[in-house]
């Protein structure tokens, strides 16, 4: 017989497989379909095991990687809400903290509250390990936008003003990555992916 505690965890983890069906605006590299968020998030914690060397010294890896697996979490209730979509934006704090409560509150309290405190860090984005999370969180987008030849952007007119609103938090989350991700900007510029800010 299952304990009580038990039971709480083998329902919290059949309850996050729904993460596998909300879909992002964001397509595969290889152009073939979007991409849904457990894959989104379980590529962003590889990303931080691969450039874990150019995270500030304050950062700690492991603990990164825990947020970026849960980070998205959320989106089993509250949805992807696309990051350029300014009307979406606004209901999507409180959606997403809804979420939060129901979600982690399925678990044993004592994870729960783990899994919780992670999820707020990463979205307060006051910590360095947090801030180098939120850093990664940006350039995933960017490169499977830039190798789809403009994916999403071009999908929905985005400039690149939006972007570098959008991206801006990796020049002190992760300012080694910086210079890289001008570059990417550029380059998808001048070959014509995203569209130049008018003046």
């Amino acid at each position: 017989m299952q304990s009580n505690r038990l039971t709480q965890q083998i329902q919290f983890i059949i309850e996050i497989d729904r993460l596998k069906q909300v879909l992002r605006q964001t397509l595969l590299i290889d152009g073939s379909r979007q991409e849904n968020s457990a894959e989104h998030s379980w590529h962003l914690a590889v990303m931080a095991m691969t450039l874990a060397e150019y995270a500030p010294i304050e950062v700690d890896i492991f603990h990164a990687i825990k947020m970026l697996l849960i980070h998205d979490l959320v989106e089993i209730d509250a949805g992807d809400t696309f990051c350029y979509d300014v009307q979406a934006n606004y209901s999507k704090a409180e959606k997403e903290l809804q979420a939060a409560s129901r979600l982690f509150g399925i678990l044993p309290t004592d994870i729960g509250t783990e899994l919780r405190s992670l999820w707020d860090e990463f979205e307060a984005q006051e910590t360095p390990t947090a801030k180098f999370a939120a850093s990664l969180d940006r350039i995933q987008p960017l490169l499977h936008n830039q190798r789809t030849k403009g994916g999403t952007w071009r999908i929905h007119g985005i400039r690149r003003d939006q972007v570098m609103k959008r991206v801006a938090p990796v020049e002190t989350g992760a300012p080694e990555l910086w210079p890289f991700v001008l570059q990417l900007i550029d380059d998808c510029v001048t070959v014509g992916y995203l569209e130049e800010t008018p003046y």
